[in-house]
């Protein structure tokens, strides 16, 4: 830049994909560079690698949403017959894994839709809205659980021990199996919500076989509704994680795992850099994040160009799973000597 003024115009550079590259085929956030830490200093991070086929995620929401869904109105079957409320409560719980499911993979579906004029981000934040319908819905069905549960214990009555152990031996399978199909998504809130639904309902399926063996040789039978309330505590334990970290998203939260004051500390470092401010992080998805920040360079230096740029959103893709990175330089002349706000 030759003259003064332009010197001290701000630019502004936008490193990641834009909405509308967006990859349709695949939610794939793996970093797609390979630049060394040692190419401007000796940062150490986590390796994020978030490749997840969107073909590989609709086969196992088919797979889970059939299955779960076939052995949800068996159970209840089954559940009625043996007059067993804890296995009720299965039933019922696994009636909103169904129905959870079908929201998680509806809003993976519309993540992966092209942006337009309107929804310049697509609708990529619809993977939120699904993950805290999630977590509210776990929650109402832990609820509804304890509501019967108490019930039960004011009213106690006879039930089918051996249908219950056979029924619930079975929901341990149908939903450890399915959970599995989701165990590599854990890093997108979306598709935890998925997981912690399936592997709740195994928990609570674990539960229904052991109250069932209990009453099955003690003929105790208060230890069905009081099973139904232990089942209950782990549920709401789990899901309050889910919740929050959904909620923070919402608000605009620097999301879980992304440290502030690290990704911070690394721009600062960055060769010609006097200053940080105006750093923003936040989730744009439950499986994308995005950083916008203010570099104080007052100097012409090596490091501003498009290049060295590439490499600084690279190594945020790599070190701090920041997808889409804005950063505006500014070369006030002012900021060489004392802190800019």
């Amino acid at each position: 830049m030759s003259d003064q003024s332009t010197n001290n115009r701000p630019r502004v550079y936008d490193h990641g994909q834009s909405s509308s590259d967006h990859d349709q085929g695949h939610l794939d956030h793996s970093d797609s560079h390979s630049h060394s830490h040692s190419d401007f200093h000796n940062h150490q991070g986590h390796n994020h690698d978030h490749s997840v086929s969107l073909e590989n995620i609709n086969l196992s929401f088919i797979i889970a949403v059939s299955a779960n869904l076939a052995f949800t109105i068996i159970e209840a079957i089954y559940a009625v017959i043996a007059n067993s409320v804890s296995l009720l409560g299965d039933a019922g719980h696994n009636l909103s894994d169904v129905l959870g499911l079908l929201l998680a993979w509806g809003a993976t579906y519309l993540a992966s839709q092209k942006a337009t004029d309107f929804y310049s981000y697509g609708y990529r934040r619809t993977t939120i809205l699904a993950a805290i319908i999630n977590a509210v819905v776990l929650v109402f069905a832990a609820l509804y659980i304890a509501y019967v549960s108490i019930d039960k214990f004011f009213a106690p009555s006879e039930i089918s021990e051996v249908a219950m152990m056979i029924v619930a031996s079975i929901g341990i399978a149908v939903n450890a199996g399915t959970a599995m199909l989701f165990v590599k998504g854990q890093d997108d809130l979306n598709l935890r919500g998925a997981f912690l639904h399936l592997a709740y309902d195994a928990l609570i399926s674990a539960g229904v076989v052991v109250a069932a063996i209990i009453i099955y040789f003690s003929g105790w039978l208060w230890v069905d509704p009081a099973m139904g309330l232990l089942i209950v505590i782990v549920i709401l334990g789990g899901t309050w994680g889910m919740l929050r970290d959904s909620i923070n998203l919402i608000l605009d939260a620097v999301p879980q795992g992304i440290d502030r004051h690290a990704v911070h500390d690394f721009l600062a470092q960055i060769p010609g850099v006097s200053q940080v401010h105006d750093l923003h992080i936040w989730g744009m998805s439950t499986y994308e994040n995005c950083l916008t920040a203010h570099l104080v360079m007052p100097e012409n230096t090596l490091w501003d160009s498009e290049e060295s740029y590439a490499a600084i959103g690279a190594l945020l893709r790599k070190d701090f799973n920041i997808h889409h990175v804005t950063l505006q330089i500014e070369k006030d002349q002012e900021c060489s000597n004392q802190d800019c706000d």
